[in-house]
């Protein structure tokens, strides 16, 4: 199941139809201006549009949002962990409201205390926000991150204690999952440039995360290096996993690209595009060169 992230200019439903266009299978979007603390309420007719366009593709349970890069559940600083709690708040009722059954977040970065505060303050955010949205259907995704500064997320034994003390304060396990972004792990020490190295990968974070709790993930090629710390996303096939350093003859089929896209568990996960946009040299839509690439991997030995 292979989505991208697309843009929502001029209506909410642009993006499901340039998602159909290309030929995907879901999509992921914003549901507002992610640079912004504050956004007007959906339009009810906006609404039920996205609602029946979904319905029309068979969408249902397979739409993705990704939260405004502004959240920080971590943040020491009370009037900012204040604004963010708010923001999430937010960000969960739009998700109800349009039936987006997948919310994507960073956990969050500690600034000037310390991981383990950081974690907690997650947590506490997360009973504020889960009681705040009771009954709701909404399953937020915590990401992995490449670990750079103080982001919390970059391992998985991290993300597994953030879980686990969420759902000690929120007593709510279905309403938290994860997402697992390419690029974010191999550039945070995961190598995923080799099959070999992807499967290892998928089995550390089965054993530590849970797969079945594993509900979108981010596919991505890195133009960083292996555990550079740092987040710059590639076409696939064109950074340091589908084309590793040293390894340039190597077969996309032989990269961690490959573990992923044939992995049993995952076949019916949403799996998002966040590669640059634009055309190629014929006027081709990039994405479709991406899609093209992950669906040739399938069934690939």
């Amino acid at each position: 199941m292979i989505g991208s992230h697309l843009s929502i200019a001029g209506s909410m439903s642009n993006a499901l139809h340039e998602a159909e266009s290309l030929g995907l299978d879901t999509v992921q979007v914003f549901t507002k201006s992610q640079k912004q603390w504050k956004a007007k309420p959906l339009d009810p007719g906006a609404v039920s549009e996205w609602r029946s366009e979904v319905d029309r593709l068979g969408w249902q349970g397979r739409t993705v949002t990704h939260a405004s890069y502004l959240v920080n559940l971590a943040s020491p600083d009370d009037e900012l962990w204040e604004k963010s709690i708010g923001l999430m708040r937010v960000e969960i009722e739009r998700c109800e409201e349009l039936g987006i059954p997948f919310l994507v977040h960073h956990p969050g970065a500690y600034t000037t205390s310390d991981a383990e505060t950081g974690l907690r303050r997650i947590a506490d955010a997360y009973k504020r926000v889960m009681k705040d949205t009771e009954g709701f259907a909404t399953v937020c995704c915590l990401e992995n991150t490449v670990g750079s500064g103080s982001n919390l997320g970059r391992t998985f034994e991290e993300l597994a204690e953030l879980r686990s003390l969420i759902i000690e304060r929120t007593g709510e396990p279905d309403r938290v999952g994860f997402c697992f972004d390419t690029c974010h792990a191999h550039a945070g020490g995961y190598d995923l440039g080799t099959r070999e190295g992807g499967e290892a990968t998928l089995n550390a974070f089965d054993e530590l995360c849970g797969l079945e709790h594993l509900r979108v993930l981010h596919m991505n090629d890195s133009l960083a290096d292996f555990d550079s710390r740092r987040d710059r996303h590639a076409h696939i096939g064109e950074g340091t996993i589908g084309r590793p350093p040293g390894r340039k003859s190597q077969a996309l089929k032989a990269s961690g690209f490959a573990a992923v896209m044939n992995r049993a568990e995952l076949a019916d996960r949403p799996k998002i595009l966040e590669t640059p946009k634009g055309e190629d040299e014929r006027g081709n839509p990039l994405d479709a060169k991406n899609i093209r690439r992950l669906r040739a991997l399938v069934g690939a030995s």
